[in-house]
C-alpha cells in the first residue's frame, strides 16, 4: 500500500470536494491556509496557544460549513472571517475587550540589536504591539481579515464611526513605525 499524494485543485475545487465528504480536500486547505489564519489570530492579540487552538476550531467550524463556502471569496478570506468573529467571542466572554474614543500610550519599540537593513526593519507584528487594543483589532479585522467597516463595527458592538477613527489611528502609527529611518529622518529635517 503506497502513501497518497495531497489532493490538488483549486481551493474552490477542494472546498466543493470537501462539502462531498472529502476529508483529503479539506486537510489541503488547512495546510495551505493554517499559517495565515493563525497569524490573523496573533494579530488580533491572541497568545501562540491561543491562536493555534483558535485556528483548530476555525478549521473545524469550516468544515461543519464548507458547503456554504460559494467560492465567491477566496477561502483563505472566508476561513479567517470565521477565525476573527471566534477570537472576538472569546475576547467577549472573557470580557476583555474595552474600546473607547480616547487614544492609549504606545508602548516603545525595541529595534533589534543587529547589523545592516535588519536594524532598520521592525516588522509588522511588533509594529501593530504599538497600537492600542481597539486600533490593533479594527486594522486587523478590516485588513487582515478583509471586513467592512461595519462588519467591524456590528462583530465589536462600536458604532462605525469609532472604528474608523481606530483604523485611521492605527494605520498612521503603522506608516510612522514601518517608515524606513532615514526617511522618516530626512522629513524631521525638512519638516
Amino acid at each position: 500500500m503506497g502513501a497518497q499524494s495531497p489532493p490538488t485543485g483549486h481551493d474552490v475545487e477542494l472546498a466543493a470536494r470537501a462539502a462531498g465528504g472529502d476529508r483529503q480536500a479539506y486537510g489541503e486547505l488547512v495546510r495551505r491556509h493554517g499559517s495565515a489564519v493563525r497569524g490573523l489570530l496573533r494579530r488580533l492579540g491572541a497568545d501562540s496557544a491561543t491562536a493555534d487552538d483558535l485556528a483548530q476550531d476555525a478549521f473545524i467550524t469550516g468544515f461543519e460549513q464548507v458547503a456554504e463556502f460559494r467560492g465567491e471569496g477566496t477561502f483563505a478570506g472566508w476561513i479567517k472571517k470565521i477565525a476573527a468573529r471566534l477570537y472576538l467571542k472569546k475576547v467577549k466572554r472573557e470580557a476583555r475587550l474595552i474600546f473607547s474614543d480616547t487614544v492609549e500610550p504606545v508602548e516603545e519599540l525595541g529595534v533589534r540589536d543587529a547589523s545592516g537593513d535588519a536594524a532598520s526593519r521592525i516588522d509588522l507584528d511588533d509594529a501593530l504591539k504599538a497600537l492600542s487594543r481597539g486600533e490593533r483589532l479594527c486594522v486587523s479585522l478590516c485588513y487582515g481579515a478583509d471586513w467592512s467597516h461595519g462588519e467591524a463595527a456590528e462583530a465589536l458592538n462600536i458604532p462605525i464611526g469609532t472604528v474608523k477613527s481606530h483604523v485611521k489611528r492605527g494605520l498612521d502609527k503603522l506608516r510612522a513605525k514601518l517608515a524606513r529611518p532615514e526617511e522618516g529622518a530626512r522629513r524631521e529635517a525638512h519638516g
